[in-house]
């Protein structure tokens, strides 16, 4: 059953002590399945301000102006068919202004921003028969409160109107829902049959109006106190853990693979979180003076980041590797990051061998790159099992865990048995191999024992989610499995092109961008090999095209990558000095990464995006170029093109309106490549507007609220709560780098 806090603002949330405030959020933080949702007086823009303190919690919805506005609380937006059925019969401010001007000591409030109503400040002796009947001439609804604010209203709007069309929108059940106020504008709230509490302090009108009304709470305590105190009568959230929990205890406990205390292991925490995110790379790394995100990001870092950013609740359990795990460093403030500290050696076993050398190629479907050794799976065995311990000492009862890709295959098996009593999910922003080439590690029987532990697996694909039940076919009691494209935050990206697009310099002749790092499954010498090929079939071509290749540089360290990042340079070198024409040369090899902006300058400088990736979990360097692009039209005469391959994930969402290529045959690179730059404007235009159709407005903040929902919605020995949404302060433009 959804659990739904509904609250007043002034006088009742943020109402109390700093303290009080504090431990109310940190409840609601550890708490997530407690929906919370503002009702108040004040206007969306108001509660944006409010927002802006740390103490307030992240409202999913917001009921506005009095009951007259309902907004979505992840991005302001208004929800439509709810707010249109408020307001009907509202007869606009001015009507109701000229009527009421000659009522005396009704006093407009000029300074406060007001949608659907109006506000006045009145006098409680002013309060007359005749102003009321005035308004009700007009065919609306008033609400006099505080001694003080007369608003009038549309005639079905109030709090607890607005209150019951959402939750008959959305299917809550009054049982499900604790409503709490202070003041007689919040009266209508507490006629909706759902448990109720009015704090300490409250206007004596309520309390008399309530007086006999069983179903209310009324604490002793004010403000955020009193919520708190009524929730936890209700059994809704947990008293504040401390240090000598049980699981925490149990953790501690925990042998090492030796048999030993691990030396390495983090205390248990003084709290406990019912979310749990897992993975294996931190997003900030010391630089001498400050934390700092990684130069070259993948799409998960800023994915998580981003998800946190707009209020994610819960910790991310993430590696700390070299000096940072040892140095004495200030704590990073900006992200709930919860670190599993790791030597430089078994960092390198377990990333550079295992994962990278062992795991990768099969992942890309490139079997005959992997190399396997023991001493290397020993070190991801190790890994594996420190952020086993580590999340089952993080995790509260009952919590949902949340990992991320093949680096932790390990940990659903481990953590099952250490503890049974959460929830397991993971999402595989890679690929997942077919059969035959899963089975051919020969760790397979391994990692199968793992992942059937699992409650849960995510893909981008449903090609990706039938391979992983291939690979579990058998296997008793699997886990289920979901499709969920990750997409971008779209905003972030037209805002910056929209900043860059004034200073966007036409070339003399068509470019074509690759930016993505360094990695053979992306296929750069491939393209390389394509440019030389059509080179040689359009000669018309020498002189004016460029291929502007972006090769953002992996972790020093891993042979595969340096041996790739030495053919790529020989062949770019050759096919240079083959070609070149005075000053001029095919292939701008660019070897390191791109700020946030200098990638937006690059999509908007090429007339193709060129993706050949040899297999792709998704690729998210399509779907921002063709944000940007799209941002620019109607009024861009030469609309960008995108040629994506057919083995990235995000053929699946584009592949109708994008050009697809064949990255194992450098006869179809070269001649879709040749199609693309032969696209009249024309076409252009009607693919890119396509693109731009499916590639949909999803934020990743949005995207990680549907699989933490997923993972919670699976059955377990404790039962699923529901989960309270992300909140919608706009999330950084991404700095994801290839």
């Amino acid at each position: 059953m959804s659990r739904i806090l509904v609250t007043d603002l002034d006088g009742t949330l943020l109402g109390g002590t700093g303290d009080d405030r504090r431990r109310l959020r940190d409840a609601l933080v550890r708490h997530p399945e407690v929906t919370t949702v503002f009702a108040t007086g004040r206007s969306p823009a108001s509660v944006r301000e409010v927002l802006r303190d740390p103490l307030v919690p992240r409202p999913r919805w917001i009921i506005a102006d009095v009951g007259a506005t309902v907004v979505d609380g992840t991005d302001f937006t208004p929800v439509g068919p709810v707010q249109d059925h408020l307001r009907a019969g509202w007869p606009g401010p001015e009507r109701v202004r000229a009527a009421l001007r000659g009522f005396p000591g009704l006093t407009y409030q000029r300074g406060v921003v007001q949608n659907g109503r109006c506000s006045y400040h009145l006098d409680p002796d002013l309060l007359t028969d005749g102003l009321t009947a005035a308004v009700e001439a007009l065919g609306c609804a008033w609400v006099y409160s505080a001694d003080c604010y007369f608003d009038v209203l549309p005639p079905g709007a109030s709090k607890g109107n607005a209150l019951r069309a959402l939750a008959g929108r959305l299917g809550w059940r009054p049982e499900g829902i604790l409503v709490a106020g202070d003041s007689l504008n919040d009266l209508s709230l507490f006629r909706f049959g759902a448990h109720a509490v009015v704090v300490a302090g409250a206007e004596p009108a309520l309390l008399t109006a309530l007086a006999e009304d069983s179903r209310v709470h009324r604490p002793d305590r004010a403000g955020a106190a009193g919520i708190h105190t009524a929730l936890l009568d209700l059994g809704w959230i947990s008293p504040e853990p401390d240090s000598g929990c049980s699981v925490s205890a149990r953790s501690a406990s925990v042998r090492s693979d030796s048999g030993g205390p691990d030396p390495t292991d983090s205390p248990a925490p003084a709290h406990r979180h019912s979310l749990v995110v897992a993975y294996h790379r931190p997003p900030l790394h010391w630089d001498g003076g400050s934390w700092q995100p990684p130069a070259s990001p993948n799409g998960i870092l800023p994915t998580l980041t981003s998800a946190f950013a707009d209020g994610l609740p819960g910790v991310w359990v993430t590696a700390l590797t070299g000096r940072d795990r040892t140095a004495a460093l200030p704590p990073p403030t900006s992200l709930p990051l919860s670190p599993v500290p790791l030597d430089t050696a078994t960092w390198r076993g377990y990333f550079h061998g295992a994962c990278k050398e062992t795991l990768w190629p099969v992942l890309m479907s490139e079997p005959g790159r992997s190399t396997f050794d023991e001493r290397a799976w020993a070190d991801y065995r190790t890994v594996n099992a420190r952020f086993a311990r580590h999340i089952a000492a993080q995790a509260a009862p009952g919590a949902t865990v949340w990992l991320h890709d093949y680096n932790l295959w390990l940990v659903p098996g481990l953590l099952r048995r250490l503890r049974p009593d959460v929830r397991t999910g993971i999402f595989h922003h890679t690929p997942f191999p077919a059969l035959d080439v899963f089975a051919a590690l020969p760790v397979a029987a391994e990692l199968r024992r793992s992942l059937a532990r699992l409650d849960w697996a995510g893909f981008h694909t449903e090609e990706f989610a039938g391979h992983f039940r291939r690979a579990l076919a058998g296997l008793p009691d699997p886990p289920r499995t979901g499709v969920h494209p990750l997409g971008i935050d779209r905003s972030a990206v037209e805002r910056l092109t929209r900043l860059r697009a004034p200073h966007r310099t036409p070339a003399a002749g068509p470019v074509v961008l690759s930016v993505e790092r360094l990695d053979y499954a992306k296929a750069p010498v491939q393209k390389v090999e394509a440019v030389d090929l059509l080179l040689s079939r359009r000669p018309g071509l020498r002189g004016r095209f460029l291929l502007r290749l972006v090769c953002a540089p992996p972790e020093p360290g891993i042979t595969a990558y340096d041996a790739t990042r030495r053919h790529l340079e020989r062949r770019v070198a050759e096919v240079n000095s083959h070609w070149k024409q005075g000053t001029w040369q095919p292939v701008d090899y660019r070897p390191h990464s791109l700020s946030a902006t200098g990638v937006v300058d690059a999509y908007l400088a090429a007339d193709v995006l060129w993706v050949t990736s040899l297999q792709d979990g998704m690729n998210l360097t399509a779907k921002e170029y063709v944000a940007a692009r799209a941002a620019l039209l109607p009024g861009d005469a030469v609309p960008g093109a995108l040629v994506l391959s057919r083995r990235a994930g995000a053929a699946a969402e584009l592949g109708e309106a994008a050009l697809l290529t064949d990255p194992h045959s450098p006869e179809d690179l070269a001649a879709v490549l040749a199609r693309a730059l032969d696209l009249s404007p024309a076409e252009r235009r009607a693919r890119l507007e396509r693109l731009s159709e499916l590639l949909g407005r999803e934020r990743p903040a949005d995207w990680a609220v549907r699989i933490v929902h997923a993972i919670r919605g699976c059955s377990t020995s404790v039962a699923p709560p529901a989960v309270r949404r992300i909140t919608g302060h706009p999330s950084p433009v991404p700095t994801r780098r290839p």
